[in-house]
C-alpha cells in the first residue's frame, strides 16, 4: 500500500483536529516529506481548519517512521513551524499547535513592557532628545548633491560620506557600506555570515533585537559575561572553544550596562582571540555621543573585524544611517545581502550625514548634546543615590537600576504612570533584576521619578 494511501487513524478532518492527530493521518496529508515540504503542509493545514488550535502532532519519530524519512528531516520541519510560531513544544514528547499563531516578529523587543495611553511617561528606551539632534532638513538644504543622485548604480557608500567618517575610525578599513541603520547592519552581517546551527559569542547583556536577529538566522547563542571593563576574558576564552563564527559585542556604551572597553581589558582580549578565526563585529550604538574615544579589537584583527557605528542618537533617527567599516569580506557579503532588498541607502541622506560630521556647528551642538546628557545622567544617579540607590552613571542615554523583583518593580512603576523595561529581555544567561530609566529626554519631574524608582526597587 502506498503511504499516501494508508487509512487514517482518525475517520475525518474533524476527529482529527479535536485533540491530536496521528502519523498515519498527518503522513496521508503530505505530498512532499521534505523538512519545507512537511513544514509548509502542516501550516496550509493550520490555516484551513484541518488542524485545529491546540491539537497535539505526532512525535518525530513516529511521523519520520510513517514518512519513511530520517528523523532530522522532521526536527528540521517542526523548528520551522516553531520559528513561524505555528507550534510550541519538543519533538520528542509531541508539537501543540498554537491557539493563535502569532506572526513571524522580533519577539523579545516587542516584548518590552510599554504602556500607552493617558499621560504615561516611557523610560524604557534609551532615545535621544529631540531638541539635541541636528537640524535635518537644513542639512538636506545645504548638503552638496552627490553627482550620480537618481542613478540606478548601487554605491557602497558616496566618497563624501566615507571621507567625512574615515579620519574617526579605529584603524584603516578594507571596505566600507552603508545600511540602513545599526540594527539592519547587524542583520546584514549575520544573515550573509551565519549558518543556521553555528554558534555566536555574544556580550551578556546584550541588545533585545541583537539576540531576535541571531535567533531569526537560527545561530546558537554562547553568552559572554561583561563587566563595566567590558567583556570577560575568561569567559569569552570558554565560548571559542565551541568554534563560534562570530563575536559580537559593544565595544563602547553598553546599552544595557553603560561599560565601555578598556585598555587594559584590550589587552586580554586579544590575547584570547589570537588562537581564534571568528569575526569580531563591533556594534558602536551610541557613535558620536560616546564620551570615550574608546579601544577597539578591529586594530589587532583588522582583517577579521567589523565595526558597525550608528549615527541615529548623535544626528538623527530619520537619517536610517549606520556605517559599516572593516575587513573586506563580511562587508561585501553584506552589501551582496542587502540586494535582496533595498539595494542601497539615500544618497540625499548620506550627503546630509556628510555635510553635518564636516560642519562647525554642528559638531558643536552634538558635542553640546553629549555635555546635556552627562549632567542629566549623573543628576539622575544622584538623586537615586540620595534614596539609597547604588546607581552607575557610565555612560550612554539610560541608566541601569537595581530592584529586588521585575514583576513587582513594574506594578510600581506603573502606579506612577512610568512605563520601562527589565533586563530579561536583553538576558542570555540568568540576570539581575534590574529596571531601565532612560534619561535621554529632559524629564519634567526628575525627583518624583527618583521617588518611583526607590520605592520599585525595594518591591517584592
Amino acid at each position: 500500500m502506498d503511504r499516501n494511501d494508508a487509512p487514517p487513524t482518525e475517520a475525518s478532518a474533524t476527529e482529527a483536529s479535536a485533540t491530536e492527530v496521528s502519523a498515519a493521518w498527518l503522513a496521508a496529508r503530505i505530498d512532499e516529506p521534505s523538512a519545507l515540504g512537511i513544514a509548509s503542509a502542516i501550516i496550509r493545514m493550520v490555516r484551513q481548519g484541518e488542524i485545529a488550535s491546540g491539537c497535539r502532532l505526532p512525535t518525530v519519530r513516529d511521523l519520520a517512521v510513517v514518512l519513511h524519512v530520517s528523523p532530522a528531516t522532521v526536527s528540521a520541519s517542526w523548528a520551522t513551524l516553531r520559528k513561524h510560531g505555528v507550534v510550541e513544544g519538543t519533538g520528542r514528547q509531541g508539537m501543540r499547535v498554537l491557539d493563535a499563531p502569532r506572526m513571524l516578529a522580533p519577539k523579545r523587543f516587542e516584548n518590552v513592557v510599554r504602556l500607552w495611553g493617558g499621560n504615561v511617561l516611557d523610560l524604557s528606551l534609551a532615545t535621544p532628545d529631540p531638541d539635541l539632534l541636528p537640524d535635518l532638513q537644513n542639512a538636506i538644504a545645504k548638503a552638496p548633491v552627490d553627482e550620480r543622485l537618481n542613478w540606478y548604480e548601487r554605491p557602497s557608500i558616496i566618497p563624501a560620506l566615507r571621507d567625512a567618517v574615515a579620519p574617526t575610525w579605529p584603524w584603516q578599513p578594507e571596505a566600507w557600506f552603508v545600511a540602513n541603520g545599526g540594527y539592519d547592519a547587524i542583520r546584514l552581517l549575520v544573515a550573509s555570515g551565519v549558518v543556521p546551527g553555528e554558534y555566536v559569542a555574544v556580550a551578556d547583556p546584550s541588545t533585545p533585537r541583537t539576540l531576535d536577529i541571531l535567533e531569526l538566522a537560527g545561530a546558537r547563542v554562547i553568552a559572554v559575561k561583561t563587566d563595566a571593563d567590558g567583556p570577560v576574558a575568561e569567559s569569552l576564552q570558554q565560548a571559542l572553544k565551541h568554534r563560534p563564527v562570530a563575536f559580537i559585542y559593544e565595544p563602547r556604551s553598553g546599552s544595557r550596562s553603560g561599560s565601555t572597553l578598556s585598555p587594559e581589558r584590550h589587552t586580554d582580549l586579544v590575547e584570547v582571540l589570537g588562537g581564534s578565526d571568528c569575526l569580531i563585529i563591533e556594534d558602536d550604538g551610541l557613535g558620536d555621543l560616546n564620551l570615550h574615544a574608546g579601544v577597539s579589537l578591529g586594530t589587532a584583527f583588522p582583517d577579521r573585524s567589523v565595526v558597525v557605528r550608528s549615527y541615529s542618537k548623535s544626528h538623527g533617527p530619520d537619517l536610517r544611517i549606520a556605517v559599516m567599516g572593516g575587513a573586506e569580506l563580511p562587508v561585501e557579503r553584506a552589501r551582496l545581502y542587502q540586494q535582496f532588498g533595498s539595494g542601497w541607502t539615500s544618497r540625499m541622506l548620506q550627503s546630509a550625514l556628510a555635510w553635518m560630521l564636516t560642519d562647525p556647528a554642528t559638531r558643536a551642538g552634538v558635542d553640546h548634546a553629549r555635555e546635556v546628557y552627562k549632567s542629566r545622567r549623573l543628576h539622575m544617579a544622584s538623586l537615586l543615590g540620595e534614596r539609597g540607590l547604588d546607581v552607575k552613571p557610565r555612560d550612554g542615554l539610560s541608566l541601569v537600576v537595581p530592584i529586588l523583583s521585575e514583576q513587582q518593580g513594574l506594578l510600581v512603576l506603573a502606579s506612577y504612570g512610568i512605563a520601562t523595561e527589565t533586563g530579561k529581555e536583553g538576558s542570555i544567561l540568568t540576570h539581575r533584576p534590574v529596571a531601565r530609566l532612560g534619561i535621554g529626554k529632559e524629564l519634567s519631574d526628575p525627583e518624583r521619578v527618583a521617588d518611583a524608582y526607590a520605592m520599585a526597587a525595594r518591591a517584592l
